[in-house]
């Protein structure tokens, strides 16, 4: 267990597996690290985690027994000097060639983010000067447009510690790492204070063309367009050289012969003792195609590639559809500069200003960083579209799948515009005619075949989010346009799991475990009565009849309440005869990886059931729904004690201080050894099957929050915050990056959950239906906690035993508030 205080600075070890994320929504990333190198640069509309080009920041201090050069940067982490090889450069095994590891550097460093910023503090004691680095990138509420640009901003303070002036040279130096493997036409260009690296398109392949720009707001930047053309090490070493003479080099760019290697910018400044002088440093990029494509599609054409580009059916980023050009781009982000960061900082103070625990802040604005990784694309359309997460060179698992975004509740408060067009497209995109959503939708955003299950908690989870979407955004038009298919969805839920409309899922009904249920669960029927209420409600307040819904959730309710509830906690009673679908083994489908049946699992199924079930489990998500009612403001869906214990139950027999005693012989890279977190499941009771639904034993830090910020939505908000500090202990920077939660991949879409913590622990919700505040406190006395609504955010809370709300950007119009225990 850790000792460390939360939304703090990362020092000495704790900084070296650091990686903050810069960039624009769906517009590719680079990451600043602890010691403040960059690296992961993964501009190309797909990951590239091991893309650690030559790209690095210098000063010279000169001095008149001699010049002090520097990397701007800490020791390096000892983790790389034997690290795996990279995409930009051989392994370890050769010797590092190609980094710049062996280059003088500060003796230490920290890191301190303050969401989107975070900043690198370097000191050495044999230096004259300290400097800090804050890299950024805009992230501005409810502004979704400026949030999504493809920049980076790089902030070099440099203050004079000692009792003489000073004369400095800092310098940004890098290799054409855009270019594209065997074009060779590739160039650096001049700019205004900078230059861009830059490849052109090639024959047939119009993706490869892309651009990288680097420029300073310093008027006296001199530009080095022309590195030393030559083999080995030569261009890095000629550049280094001018580094350790002081030089601020000028050169234009060649325009004969092969290319320049790379680029560098030097920018002479003066310093008094005990002055402290900035450098902004701007980056952009801009690759304007891709041949990215994901998913099968309904048009027959589109799904081979020799078709897709001439279709215009591969992903097209948004940017490029709103910037013409490199230059285009890099022209906003100069101009707008001082008013991007002056917004993106008016949301981290707002978010600081509250009174929030510093584990919860730690953990919210930690994974909003999957924001602004390769997870999420955004279409040129405007439409957001994303993977669950990225391996290391490639999105994992595509689509903007149904129910493992269900999770996330950061987009609606923060973006709503972009969550309402996810809703769009699950509907109309995502869905037949008969109400079958695929859970799984093609890049680009078209309609989907429909050749596999539903998945039954994504399908019944999106129609809850319908109606939290109509009561964020306060546009009962939207919802009437997309009710009809609404209710198409609902009634394909009903007919295919629950044809006696009993209220709970029966037949079979796969879900986020990558498995299907048999018979009645507390996870999967706990989402369709949430689902069935918020139809009642919506058709209720478009004057449809909600009888059948009325009536369907009720029964289901009190089914779920009295035979799945144990007393302790709700489970599942496993049923695979008697169904219309006929057992597991006589499926006619071969793409199911669940009809393995082998002779032994055979004879397993008839004393056991089904594999992969959970039976008499203590499941961490057995109660879900409940929670996707609460944080869709549906209110409470069960019994709300019933509920509490089922939490309380989770909390008890599934968090585990120490996993060292824990047999997990699934994906234990999440959690092992001494480390704790929470089981997805346990058998208190016993009754565990030989076979369990095949993630049994994992931990999963979405979950562990779904389960964190629904204990404290109930009032135990000690139980909650626990389960929050054991998950960000793994996630110190020694082992695991605070800024990379993963599952199945970095930047895990399901950690997205974390922001619900925010809603449970203030007991906070604005309805702009009713243009209603509900404040129901958690904890006694005064507090404040962040709010966003569709039309602005601020703080609200309890000050002076009242409630309280401050608008800090754009409005929140207030008719009523309505206070509660």
């Amino acid at each position: 267990m850790s000792n460390r205080a939360y939304n703090t600075a990362y020092t000495g070890e704790r900084s070296s597996r650091v990686a903050f994320p810069l960039g624009g929504i769906g517009a590719g990333m680079l990451c600043l690290e602890g010691a403040g190198a960059l690296s992961q640069f993964s501009l190309r509309h797909a990951p590239d985690t091991g893309n650690e080009p030559t790209v690095f920041s210098a000063v010279c201090i000169k001095g008149k027994d001699g010049n002090i050069a520097r990397v701007l940067e800490g020791p390096v982490p000892s983790w790389k000097v034997m690290g795996i090889r990279t995409t930009s450069t051989p392994g370890s095994g050769v010797g590092l060639m190609g980094k710049t590891y062996g280059l003088p550097r500060f003796a230490n460093s920290s890191f301190q983010s303050r969401f989107p910023f975070g900043t690198v503090e370097l000191t050495d004691p044999r230096l004259p000067i300290s400097v800090a680095i804050t890299g950024w990138s805009p992230f501005i509420p409810l502004n979704a447009d400026d949030s999504s640009l493809p920049v980076a901003g790089l902030e070099f303070a440099f203050t004079n510690a000692s009792d003489e002036p000073l004369e400095l040279v800092y310098s940004f130096h890098a290799v054409h790492f855009m270019e594209a493997e065997g074009q060779g036409d590739h160039c650096v260009r001049r700019t205004d204070n900078g230059f861009e690296l830059y490849q052109p398109p090639a024959e047939g392949k119009p993706w490869v063309e892309g651009s990288f720009s680097a420029a300073t707001d310093q008027a006296e930047t001199k530009v080095d367009c022309a590195w030393f053309r030559g083999s080995w090490f030569d261009p890095v070493t000629m550049a280094w050289r001018s580094v350790e003479e002081g030089a601020a080099v000028e050169k234009p760019a060649i325009g004969e012969g092969r290319a320049s290697p790379g680029g560098s910018l030097y920018v002479p400044l003066e310093l008094q003792p005990g002055e402290r002088r900035t450098v902004k440093l701007m980056l952009s990029w801009y690759v304007p195609e891709s041949n990215l494509a994901q998913g099968d599609v309904d048009d027959p054409l589109a799904t081979g590639d020799a078709h897709r580009h001439e279709l215009r059916n591969f992903h097209k980023p948004w940017y490029s559809g709103r910037f013409g050009s490199m230059n285009s781009v890099a022209e906003y982000w100069t101009s707008q500069y001082e008013r991007l960061r002056a917004e993106s900082e008016a949301f981290f103070r707002a978010f600081n200003d509250t009174t929030l625990p510093e584990e919860m802040k730690e953990a919210v604005t930690a994974n909003l960083s999957i924001l602004k990784s390769p997870t999420v694309l955004r279409q040129a359309d405007g439409r957001l579209w994303a993977f669950e997460g990225c391996d290391d060179t490639w999105g994992s698992c595509h689509g903007t799948c149904t129910h493992v975004w269900n999770y996330a509740q950061a987009i609606p408060h923060l973006f709503p515009d972009l969550e309402r067009g996810l809703r769009m497209t699950e509907f109309i995109e995502g869905q037949n005619d008969e109400g079958h959503q695929n859970f799984r939708i093609p890049l680009p955003i078209q309609p989907a075949t429909h050749l596999f299950h539903a998945a039954s908690d994504g399908q019944l989870g999106g129609i809850m989010k319908v109606y939290r979407e109509w009561r964020v955004g306060g546009n009962t038009q939207w919802l009437a346009a997309l009710w009809p298919r609404v209710q198409a969805s609902l009634n394909y839920c009903i007919q295919t799991w629950d044809p006696e409309e009993a209220g709970v899922l029966t037949e079979p009904h796969h879900n986020t475990y990558d498995i299907e249920f048999w018979g009645p669960d507390g996870m999967c029927s706990s989402i369709y009565l949430g689902a069935l209420k918020a139809a009642s409600l919506m058709a209720r307040a478009l004057g449809d009849d909600p009888e059948r819904y009325e009536e369907i959730y009720r029964k289901g309710r009190s089914y779920v309440e009295t035979e799945l509830f144990n007393g302790e906690y709700f489970e599942q009673k496993v049923v695979w005869e008697g169904l219309r679908a006929s057992a597991p083994v006589h499926a006619d489908s071969d793409i199911d990886r669940n009809l393995d049946y082998s002779p032994e699992a055979i004879e397993l199924m008839r004393k056991e059931g089904p594999k992969y079930q959970y039976g008499k489990g203590c499941l961490s998500d057995g109660i879900i729904g409940a929670w996707l009612a609460e944080m869709c403001g549906l209110g409470d869906i069960l019994d709300r004690e019933k509920v509490k214990s089922h939490l309380l139950s989770v909390y008890t027999y599934n968090l585990k201080r120490d996993l060292s005693e824990h047999a997990n012989p699934q994906r234990p890279g999440y959690a092992l050894g001494r480390e704790g977190g929470l089981l997805l499941c346990t058998w208190p009771r016993g009754g565990k099957l030989s076979l369990p639904f095949v993630y049994s034993n994992e931990v999963w830090t979405g979950i562990e929050y779904q389960v964190a910020s629904h204990l404290i939505a109930l009032g135990c908000v000690e139980e909650g915050l626990e389960i929050v500090r054991i998950c960000r202990d793994r996630y110190d920077g020694v082992v695991r990056n605070p800024y990379n939660e993963y599952e199945c991949g970095h930047w895990y879409a399901r950690a997205l959950a974390s922001y619900g913590l925010i809603q449970a622990w203030s007991g906070i919700r604005y309805d702009a239906v009713e243009q209603t505040l509900y404040v129901s406190p958690r904890v006694t006395g005064d507090y404040l906690s962040f709010l966003c609504t569709n039309e602005g955010y601020g703080i609200a809370g309890i000050k002076d035993g009242r409630p309280y709300l401050e608008v800090r950007s754009g409005r929140i119009p207030v008719n009523q508030i309505k206070l509660s225990a």
